[in-house]
């Protein structure tokens, strides 16, 4: 993905030397730079100004770094903003501080570089492909409700076969939408990937080098000894290696979640694969961790796995996650509808779950997996309608009435298997889906 021409960078930083150093940096780069010397400034800059990403001092007089992230990301119209924090810090806890206020990474003073610009850079990527997913997401969503306007002015005769054209459009959609977007970040991520190995070699050997001057020229001139205290040496290399490592694992979780994008995009509606729905299961999980994750409202929702061992099945695996990701973000929103006038610690007591059940049926040749909730259950007076097309019970933000109507036809007529449900009303909801191995 190539970036928007003219990015704009707001460094906030009390520092003239930082300042410049920064500007003239970055300028070089072709970045327009916005600058504010304290927290209060940045604030009213952001009100003027549509910064694409802020490089922002922890230590400032007045508002300080955590204040200031934790004011503009209150705002809704900045929570997707990338923050940076900058610091000469050492203690973890003032990292992991920033990074739960909001901030997106943080650099540590002096800086390097080239560190600088490759996590500006990255950010400013995975900041415009999230803005393009939203834009896309949204388009998709207005598709979405012509296409129900469309259905429902038809006869009964024809929603089969409707239905099944809204599924083929919002697949094909989706593919196209997650492959463009797994595309250009492979691109990036490769790139860092293969050279953070590079870099971690590198470190180690001047780490060495200067190990082996320390060992062999103990008393350096007075000039070397202050500069080694100024930097503080010691901890500067230790730290270098643990960035190192940092950038290693992020990489890493982004390419996890990029090879999960992909593996719930496939287009497979023509043939059939052997897939083991485990694979399914665990992208579709991915996917939903931002979900299942803990809240200022809530804990963590429990994900519970019981899983057999099971063999591959020949299916439509693009199809068989679409049917995941319905009962999973059902199961979600059940569990937290159930949460309603129940405080952080009474549902910390009572947690959230959701469990995941497979099991290989030898006998009759198919796997079984079942998604329990145990979250608010289904009324009597609904458990009729679930599979109904266009029914459902959340507003029209959050369901289109599809969802169930589409599993139950790639479950069913696509695959020969069974979906069916119990519940409990204020006690759980149950699925389970029955899929032979041919």
């Amino acid at each position: 993905m190539k970036l928007p021409e003219n990015s704009t960078l707001l460094i906030v930083d009390d520092n003239p030397t930082n300042i410049k150093l920064l500007y003239d940096l970055l300028k070089e780069h072709g970045f327009r730079i916005l600058v504010a010397k304290d927290g209060q400034s940045a604030i009213e800059k952001l009100e003027v100004a549509n910064p694409d990403l802020v490089l922002l001092d922890v230590m400032m007089p007045g508002i300080d770094g955590f204040t200031t992230c934790q004011i503009v990301k209150s705002n809704p119209k900045y929570q997707d903003l990338p923050i940076i924090f900058m610091t000469a810090l050492s203690e973890n806890e003032n990292k992991v501080k920033g990074l739960s206020l909001g901030a997106v990474d943080y650099v540590t003073k002096p800086f390097q570089p080239d560190e600088l610009l490759a996590r500006v850079n990255l950010h400013l990527k995975l900041y415009h492909l999230t803005k393009e997913l939203a834009e896309k997401n949204a388009h998709l969503h207005e598709m979405n409700e012509l296409l129900e306007q469309k259905v429902e002015e038809r006869t009964s005769a024809l929603q089969k076969a409707q239905t099944q054209l809204i599924f083929n459009e919002k697949m094909s959609f989706l593919g196209q939408l997650m492959a463009g977007i797994t595309h250009e970040i492979n691109n990036p991520i490769s790139f860092i990937d293969g050279n953070i190995k590079y870099a971690h070699d590198y470190v180690i050997e001047l780490i060495n080098l200067i190990n082996l001057y320390q060992k062999n020229y103990p008393n350096p001139v007075p000039e070397i000894t202050e500069k080694i205290a100024e930097v503080e040496l010691d901890y500067l290399m230790e730290d270098l290696l643990n960035l190192i490592v940092s950038m290693k694992e992020g990489t890493k979780r982004i390419a996890e979640i990029n090879q999960s994008m992909r593996a719930f995009s496939r287009s497979d509606t023509q043939n059939k694969f052997l897939f083991n729905p485990h694979e399914g299961l665990e992208s579709t999980l991915l996917l939903f961790k931002h979900r299942l994750k803990a809240n200022e409202i809530r804990p963590a929702i429990e994900v519970i796995k019981k899983y057999d061992i099971l063999p591959e099945i020949n299916c439509y695996p693009g199809s068989l996650n679409q049917v995941f990701m319905n009962l999973l973000a059902n199961a979600i929103d059940a569990v937290e509808e159930s949460n309603t006038g129940r405080s952080f610690a009474e549902i910390k007591a009572n947690p959230n779950q959701i469990t995941i059940c497979t099991k290989f049926d030898r006998e009759n040749e198919r796997v079984i997996i079942s998604i329990k909730d145990n979250g608010i259950g289904i009324k009597q007076e609904n458990k009729l309608r679930i599979f109904e097309q266009f029914f459902t019970t959340k507003i029209i933000t959050k369901g289109t009435g599809l969802g169930m109507t589409i599993s139950r036809h790639i479950v069913e007529e696509k695959h020969g298997g069974t979906i069916d449900f119990i519940s409990t009303p204020s006690q759980g909801t149950e699925f389970t889906v029955k899929l032979p191995i041919k």
